[in-house]
């Protein structure tokens, strides 16, 4: 998810009259806003550069397999999403914005570097009918982009056999002549993996550390911006736009640049990357020389100062967060037949406790809307409800970007440019903030246009634009496939064209998505019902991940060995999230008439 800040108090009149000439400016714009926009700039580029990488990292340095690793990534990204929660309230009401970011940079920084440190890359094995086989690689390279040479063999009775993938699901053994010297049955074997307990632990620490900086960090910098206006300056949203593309231009260097160095010189360069640029953000938000000392600041509070003690009780957190994530890794998939009970029986700790809490909320803070509320303030919640269940489908499916996609592009894509250079898998992720960066203004322009002649659709409808556009851009992608060559290898371009469909629809509900909450919640309930949202996007990213392992491609000895296999598992899943997407669009567009009604004149 590309983020897209939005100004707090939009479309305000200028009554300040402020005027921009007056005192020392940067684009017209308060000075401090330059410091801002580079702290953010950087944390993002070490947040999207290791995001791009981490999916790759597990599946290819841990071998930890596509369940697995799509699930972890998946936890993970809820969790970077749920922990602004605290970390916001915690600088409202003790830390102060700027201490806020300053410690959860640092923590960032920790835990990227952290990351870097994987150790020996983990030895596949393979299991059959109980017994262990080695896996031997030759030309193996240990980061994102495998060498074309990379050849294993399963070692079996001496020989070195070519492990094959069969349509039917069952494996052949085939000697250096092509012939089958043992077929195994589907179900009568598995991929293991030696990797050490050590390294795993350091992985899970890193990551842990990362969300709870970025719980500190995400919503604070954003406050911080909005401090640099007083009431009524009609360059806030100007001043926020520019800020939003800090973030676009720190996502495009980072994907980019991590990529490179994690494929060139190892994932501990690619990853340290993204270490070495949230030190650059916590040095900006650190030493401004003295240009952001008016803002930031802790809340005027009787008593000693708490910042100690919740810095302590963060860091007590990690381990919190550890065990999260190493519950996340063992919990079984459900049983065959378990019905839906005892799919949510099998859910990991972390599913739970999404789950439950948000439909917990939902419906009770309704039922309090209602009771505690006049009937438009009730109806104007309902709406906002509605609108927020569906956003957690969009972003479920847009936020593939990660994980799924990733390992499309890396397995099943031909990612030549025109036969002059190749890209890597975690650079086609930068097809998205591309096309926003591009995009953006003329969809503004669009929808200035279609307002000023009285057409611009409605919030509920732009949702249900941005539903049926995600899956429009699966569709893409599957249109694409009937096209691949003899090599299972879908063209570039084709998942270019998904990621372009996927920003448009990324820009018809995102910068309405807070603005909407705020305008439809009840005024003293409007932090909960913040809280909300985010949790919302909090369960898309986990169910993400569980979308994602619904795409899991078996791989042996850690590659995929059958890759029209592949392709076809892939085509298989996002066609049906594309069909639901698109199902859900169209019920919500249906849905737009009462919706509108209930807003009560809210655009």
């Amino acid at each position: 998810m590309v983020d897209t800040p939005t100004a707090d108090i939009p479309q305000e009149p200028d009554i300040s009259h402020v005027n921009p000439a007056a005192g020392g400016t940067w684009f017209g714009h308060p000075k401090p806003l330059f410091w801002l926009f580079g702290t953010e700039m950087w944390e993002r580029f070490g947040y999207y550069g290791m995001r791009a990488l981490l999916t790759l990292y597990l599946t290819k340095h841990f071998v930890l397999g596509d369940r697995a690793s799509t699930g972890l990534y998946g936890g993970y990204t809820a969790l970077v999403y749920l922990t602004p929660l605290v970390g916001g309230l915690l600088a409202d009401q003790y830390l102060g914005s700027k201490r806020a970011v300053r410690f959860g940079a640092l923590m960032m920084a920790i835990g990227y570097f952290t990351l870097a440190f994987g150790g020996a890359p983990a030895r596949p094995y393979q299991v059959i009918d109980g017994q262990r086989y080695e896996v031997a690689v030759e030309n193996f390279r240990d980061a994102p982009t495998s060498d074309p040479h990379e050849a294993r063999y399963l070692i079996y009775a001496g020989q070195k056999l070519t492990m094959r993938g069969n349509d039917d699901g069952s494996l052949s053994l085939d000697a250096a002549d092509g012939r089958e010297v043992r077929r195994v049955a589907a179900g009568h074997f598995s991929e293991q993996a030696d990797r050490s307990a050590l390294m795993t632990m350091v992985l899970l620490l890193a990551l842990s550390l990362v969300s709870v900086g970025n719980g500190f960090f995400k919503p604070n910098i954003s406050t911080m911006v909005g401090e640099l206006y007083q009431p009524g300056d009609r360059r806030r949203d100007a001043g926020f736009t520019i800020f939003y593309m800090g973030i676009n231009t720190g996502s495009i260097l980072g994907q980019f640049l991590c990529a490179i160095f994690a494929d060139t010189i190892g994932w501990p360069a690619g990853l340290g990357l993204a270490g070495v640029a949230m030190v650059i953000s916590f040095l900006m938000i650190s030493f401004h020389g003295g240009r952001l000392d008016a803002y930031g600041n802790p809340p005027k509070r009787d008593g000693p100062d708490r910042a100690l003690l919740i810095y302590g009780l963060a860091i007590l957190a990690v381990p919190l967060f550890y065990f999260l994530f190493q519950n996340l890794m063992v919990t079984e998939k459900a049983a065959p037949g378990s019905g839906f009970i005892g799919y949510l029986a099998s859910l990991p700790l972390m599913g739970k406790l999404l789950f439950g809490t948000f439909l917990v909320s939902v419906p009770a803070i309704l039922i309090w809307s209602f009771v505690r509320g006049s009937r438009k303030e009730g109806e104007m919640m309902l709406a906002a409800m509605v609108l927020i269940v569906f956003n957690v489908v969009f972003w479920t499916l847009f936020e593939q970007a990660g994980s799924s996609l990733t390992l499309f592009a890396d397995r099943n894509t031909d990612r030549s440019v025109f036969g002059l250079f190749t890209l890597s898998a975690p650079q086609t992720q930068n097809f998205n903030p591309l096309a926003i960066v591009l995009l953006a203004p003329a969809m503004s322009a669009l929808w200035g246009w279609l307002s000023r002649r009285g057409l611009e659709p409605s919030i509920p409808i732009k949702f249900a634009i941005a539903l049926m556009g995600v899956g429009g851009g699966f569709l893409f992608l599957v249109w694409g496939s009937l096209f691949a060559g003899p090599d299972f290898k879908v063209g570039l371009w084709w998942l270019a064209g998904l990621y372009v469909i996927h920003s448009i629809a990324e820009l018809c509900i995102s910068p309405v998505g807070l603005s909407m909450i705020t305008k439809l919640s009840i005024a003293r309930v409007v932090g909960l019902m913040m809280g909300v949202w985010f949790l919302s996007i909090s369960v898309a990213q986990y169910v993400a991940g569980v979308v994602a392992q619904f795409a899991s491609v078996e791989t042996i000895g850690g590659q995929v060995t059958n890759l029209k296999v592949s392709l076809d598992t892939y085509t298989h899943t996002f066609t049906v999230i594309a069909l639901v997407a698109i199902g859900l669009g169209i019920v919500l567009f249906l849905l737009s008439w009462p919706l509108k009604k209930w807003m009560h004149g809210v655009q």
